[in-house]
């Protein structure tokens, strides 16, 4: 039976490695901005993979606001909470409020069953390029626990069309391009104290393409931008990797119209 066991776990999950080497895109991620785009990219029909350096998901959802289990969303992501089936109360002035251990399964439990994979325990230790003028073209990384240990092994590749940097407030993927890859003439400016209102907007605003291939939801468009944070309201969040899944979506359509029409 153990041998049985072994040989399901291992054929399985080198299938799956295997088969997400090469992927339409790439996302670092799993919290809300990186879930809520995997789940409307793969509705559209594109091969997803979300790499989550923890073992769960669901990013900075899961403390709530300071530890206490509420987290605040404004009037516009309600559709996005309808069309994962969150449930909402009002709270004031146009806020609602979200119990997170739910929006963390509803936001998971969509992606994957919109057919996006998220693989966790992963870390992204650098990007893959290509071309003149450069891009982004996919990401190397290794499990979690080799990176803790600070042991070298040399890292696997994920060929991607789109690499989307939902990694929070250190924009890790997009830094990681900008220190290695300066052709990309990318900039992190890093994020300003909080401004709640102003930041929900500006993030969602500057959220999309950063660099050819290399595009920032959430957090990570604040460190990116130098946008203010915004604290415990999580719309701005989901509505950030609503659009970023837009503009990836029409910049990958965009591409596969000049490549039929060469």
């Amino acid at each position: 039976m153990e041998s049985k066991i072994g040989r399901a776990i291992i054929k399985s999950g080198l299938e799956t490695l295997y088969n997400y080497s090469e992927v339409d895109v790439a996302i670092v991620g799993a919290g809300p901005s990186g879930l809520t785009a995997a789940r409307y990219l793969a509705e559209r029909g594109f091969k997803v993979a979300v790499f989550e350096r923890r073992f769960s998901f669901g990013g900075g959802i899961g403390p709530g606001g300071n530890m206490l289990p509420s987290i605040v969303v404004q009037e516009e992501a309600l559709p996005i909470l309808r069309d994962f089936k969150v449930r909402y109360s009002p709270a004031t002035d146009g806020l609602y409020v979200v119990d997170p251990a739910e929006l963390i399964a509803k936001l998971a439990a969509g992606a994957i069953d919109a057919g996006a994979k998220i693989l966790l325990g992963v870390h992204v230790d650098d990007v893959i390029f290509r071309g003149d003028p450069p891009r982004v073209a996919g990401l190397l990384w290794i499990w979690t626990p080799v990176q803790m240990s600070g042991m070298h092994a040399d890292p696997l590749y994920t060929v991607a069309r789109a690499v989307i940097d939902a990694t929070g407030h250190d924009a890790e993927v997009v830094s990681v391009a900008t220190r290695k890859v300066p052709e990309l003439g990318v900039q992190v400016r890093g994020e300003k104290s909080a401004w709640s209102e102003t930041a929900e907007k500006l993030v969602v605003e500057h959220t999309g393409r950063v660099a050819p291939g290399l595009y920032a939801a959430g957090m990570a468009v604040a460190a990116v931008y130098g946008l203010p944070r915004m604290g415990p309201i999580f719309g701005g969040m989901l509505l950030s990797g609503k659009r970023v899944a837009e503009v990836v979506a029409a910049d990958l359509a965009q591409e596969a119209r000049a490549a039929y029409s060469v």
